[in-house]
């Protein structure tokens, strides 16, 4: 039994020695996690790249600077801050060594990690608002979303995702209990998630659902208005579908992890780790396909790329050119 375990160790976990409930780095890394910890560097190196031209981009050129894209680039913030301090600290601090030894920096992770989440989704909550009024009520659009609800609509995602954070690590750190208290459960597996992951899952879907209905009986009449009018209508029904793409991405990252600590409790035993461990770094990977998402679809954001990466921003002023 205990060959076998050592076994599993060292496929599962090459950085660390697991005995009973006790775990400690091993004084010599095997080369599965060197080309592991490789990977999640790489990682996490694109992951801030990507992120930091999409608030290039959106910060320096004028025709990027829309209500939408606003909303845009807090979220590649959020997403920018995963790569920069999620990423390092869980490689430091894996899931399986902070579920044997919780100790502060295994907090700071999980606090980082649950308010970053939520404050992603919250943000396609708020973009999925944005494209309703931009598409379903065309002609009230700019004055409904301006800056100032822009700004309040940043402000309580980031406010509401550090309640939560707090809420839930709070809850994971409690050592009154000799065991689990029920409410700790209640919050950390029902109430957090609800809050931060399902309840604007459900908002966005319906949301979109009601976009796409729109979209195609606009689709249908689109024969019939200006050509300037059908160039924006489409714009504005592409623009749709590709924040439409980012949430499906989202939802494939995340789901399994939140249906996972959501359904954890009713059984008795933990999943084996490597399966949490792999829906721990699924779930962060949706900060690095962001970016990537954004570049495939827009054409103007391909353009801003290609001119922030040549350096051509730092040689003229191209503040006021119109991307292709």
């Amino acid at each position: 039994m205990e060959n076998r375990n050592n076994v599993v160790t060292d496929i599962l976990h090459p950085c660390y020695e697991i005995n009973h409930i006790s775990l400690k780095v091993t004084a010599t890394p095997s080369a599965v996690c060197v080309l592991v910890y490789s990977f999640l560097a790489f990682l996490s190196l694109v992951t801030v790249c990507g992120n930091l031209l999409v608030i290039i981009s959106i910060s320096y050129f004028k025709q990027l600077h829309t209500p939408t894209n606003t909303l845009i680039m807090s979220l590649a913030v959020a997403d920018l801050l995963v790569g920069v301090l999620v990423f390092p600290l869980s490689m430091s601090f894996s899931l399986s060594s902070c579920l044997y030894n919780n100790n502060m920096f295994c907090e700071i992770r999980d606090s980082l990690d649950v308010l970053l989440s939520t404050c992603s989704i919250l943000h396609l909550c708020c973009i999925s608002v944005d494209r309703y009024h931009a598409v379903c009520q065309p002609l009230t659009y700019k004055s409904k979303i301006n800056g100032r609800v822009v700004f309040i609509m940043i402000a309580v995602s980031w406010g509401v995702s550090v309640l939560v954070a707090i809420a839930v690590v709070q809850t994971r750190s409690n050592d009154e209990c000799q065991e689990t208290c029920f409410i700790d459960v209640i919050i950390a597996s029902i109430v957090g998630p609800l809050f931060s992951f399902y309840l604007p899952v459900v908002i966005m879907l319906c949301i979109y659902m009601k976009i796409f209905a729109v979209a195609q009986r606009q689709a249908q009449s689109i024969q019939s208005t200006t050509k300037s009018g059908a160039t924006v209508c489409m714009m504005e029904r592409k623009a749709t579908k590709t924040l439409a793409v980012v949430l499906g991405v989202f939802l494939f990252c995340w789901a399994p992890f939140f249906f996972y600590i959501t359904f954890q409790p009713l059984e008795n035993n933990l999943a084996p780790i490597h399966i949490i461990e792999i829906l721990a770094w699924l779930a962060l990977s949706n900060s690095t396909l962001n970016p990537f998402i954004y570049s495939f679809f827009y054409s103007w954001f391909r353009s801003a790329f290609k001119m922030i990466i040549s350096g051509k921003i730092f040689k003229e002023n191209f503040v006021n050119l119109n991307l292709h």
